[in-house]
């Protein structure tokens, strides 16, 4: 029996692919009702793994080729913000380049990481625009994370997502996308929409792996 899909919790979910040794030989299942590709509980990794995996990872704020990869969301986003907007970088991993990006632009900026800037405080704020970059591929339980930034994104707001999206899942198997095995989560543009739809949103995607969601 396939489980019960991670965004939706809808039923309509199948196999759909088995990774080979490179994305550790995890499932892969499909829902048939918001598009999302999503991996079995049972591939799941710790949470200590997890993060070891993170520190891997090259995020400092000054490098000039990370930064240039966060200005696709921040070029995107920034010139819809009305000057001294306050934002929430929600994931901002070890290094948050982007809080820094946004605040030189003059926007006051809270961040929040459950593993490496776990203080709740910012959770209980709003904000005018929330920033999600290469974090909702991770989400273990994503309908519960975005109904969170519902919460916390003011009417007007603006919630700007980085993440690697598929213009057509048969490319799937060649993509390095799923071979992070924390990657759990992969979103289509008509999951993406799908999203939208749920809260009311409007959705555009600007560019490649980039989604604004306008709470209007």
């Amino acid at each position: 029996m396939a489980e019960t899909c991670r965004l939706c919790g809808g039923e309509n979910t199948a196999h759909f692919f088995t990774g080979t040794r490179r994305s550790q030989s995890r499932d892969f299942l499909r829902c048939s009702d918001c598009d999302m590709v999503f991996v079995p509980e049972r591939f799941l990794v710790s949470e200590a793994d997890e993060r070891e995996r993170y520190l891997t990872h090259h995020n400092d704020p000054h490098d000039e080729g990370y930064r240039g990869f966060l200005s696709r969301l921040v070029d995107e986003l920034a010139p819809l913000l009305r000057p001294g907007a306050s934002g929430l970088d929600f994931g901002c991993g070890p290094g948050p380049a982007l809080a820094l990006m946004l605040q030189e632009r003059g926007h006051p900026m809270q961040i929040y990481d459950p593993f490496f800037e776990p203080d709740p405080g910012p959770l209980q704020g709003t904000y005018e625009f929330i920033t999600c970059t290469e974090t909702v591929e991770h989400f273990r339980r994503p309908m519960d994370e975005f109904q969170r930034l519902n919460r916390m994104l003011k009417r007007p707001g603006l919630l700007g997502i980085m993440t690697g999206m598929l213009e057509d899942w048969s490319q799937f198997p060649e993509w390095h996308y799923h071979t992070d095995v924390t990657h759990i989560c992969f979103y289509s543009r008509d999951t993406m929409e799908w999203i939208a739809g749920r809260f009311g949103w409007e959705c555009r995607i600007p560019r490649e792996g980039v989604v604004l969601f306008e709470k209007a």
